[in-house]
């Protein structure tokens, strides 16, 4: 599994240009809704989680109109995830210029804007030809979309990306025990292999995150990991290029294996399917799992629980409400002062528990 970095060029291009643009070009002009929709452009930059989270709506969408085209617009970063979207008809990529530039000049009768802060994706949205444009007024990128819709820090993410699609008459509820990624079949082929031979049960873990501030730390995790070889329970680690060697040391000694940087998002997907429970902090893995219907033990710090952690009684979230956290608010993390104690605080003790609890219960149903 590859994950590309962050597009730092893409951040300052919009704390510059975007921020001037969407302030002197002019607000469309307001349309009534569509009396009938062939095709709808969904604009989505980004990680891999918010990706992943888009698909209830994405679902929703199509239900509603199974007969319509449904693009995406991503990012070379998080396009492979919409590929456990069946929904979608076809997929450009925002940092392809070519790509872009052929988006820009076809038509669509409904151009929905998921990005929650960022400003250039609500210029582009601007100069797409669509009767309908929609997307969060969360600061002046409000301006661009002839439909503008409130965000909130309160509600789960892939209920605030429904919320996008009250304008077009779509007020679908989330249910968290439907799963709402689809494995295509033969994507477990990439994996077979690796897993000929593991204990079965075992889990699935991911050590990273897109910021160090997201990480348990090495150490819990091979804490974790040798308790549970104790009981029997074998460990897959997933992750990519960078959480190679610290896949190692988490399985080292142990009934595990590492795939860190040798599967695909796909061959990734696969691997959680087929176990009885993913441990994961903050990330897009952690949604992964959750779309695919998977139990997890999931670790939070900054991030806000509320809206990123999954819902349902299959999931159990681990944090410690200190008065500092959460800090994160529309992807940025300050910088701790606190050596990161709202996950420092988090033992393996209490990650042990939570897991031996889930396998245990009626939860796991393999």
């Amino acid at each position: 599994m590859n994950f590309p970095a962050k597009s730092s060029f893409l951040k300052i291009a919009d704390s510059i240009l975007g921020k001037a643009l969407v302030k002197i070009i002019p607000p469309p002009s307001r349309t009534a809704r569509c009396s009938s929709v062939d095709s709808i452009l969904v604009i989505r930059p980004g990680g891999i989680g918010d990706a992943l989270l888009l698909a209830p709506a994405l679902n929703a969408i199509k239900e509603r109109f199974p007969a319509a085209s449904i693009t995406i617009l991503a990012e070379r970063r998080n396009a492979g995830a919409f590929k456990l979207v069946p929904s979608i008809t076809r997929t450009f990529l925002y940092d392809n210029p070519a790509e872009l530039l052929c988006v820009l000049r076809s038509r669509y009768d409904i151009v929905i804007d998921s990005e929650q802060w960022h400003r250039l994706s609500a210029v582009i949205a601007r100069f797409i030809p669509a009767d309908m444009k929609i997307g969060y007024e969360t600061n002046e990128r409000g301006r661009q979309f002839t439909h503008r819709v409130k965000y909130s820090h309160d509600d789960y993410e892939a209920i605030s990306f429904l919320n996008l699609l009250g304008p077009i008459g779509i007020f679908a509820e989330f249910d968290p025990l439907l799963p709402f990624l689809t494995l295509p079949d033969g994507f477990n082929r990439e994996t077979d292999n690796f897993l000929a031979g593991l204990n079965r049960p075992f889990i699935t873990v991911f050590p990273g995150a897109s910021i160090p501030e997201r990480r348990w730390g090495v150490s819990s995790f091979r804490n974790l990991v040798m308790r549970l070889a104790d009981q029997g329970v074998a460990t897959v680690v997933v992750g990519a290029g960078q959480d190679r060697i610290s896949g190692d040391k988490i399985i080292s000694g142990s009934c595990g294996v590492n795939l860190a940087g040798k599967t695909t998002l796909a061959g990734t997907a696969s691997v959680i399917s087929s176990s009885a429970l993913l441990v994961s902090g903050d990330s897009g893995v952690l949604h992964l799992g959750a779309g695919l219907g998977v139990p997890t033990v999931s670790i939070f710090g900054p991030g806000i629980s509320k809206k990123w952690a999954p819902r349902g009684h299959k999931h159990t979230v681990l944090e410690k409400n200190i008065l500092c956290s959460p800090c994160t608010r529309y992807g940025y993390t300050p910088r701790c002062s606190y050596n990161i104690r709202c996950l420092a605080e988090i033992t393996p003790n209490d990650v042990y528990a939570a897991v031996i609890e889930s396998l245990h219960s009626d939860r796991y149903q393999k």
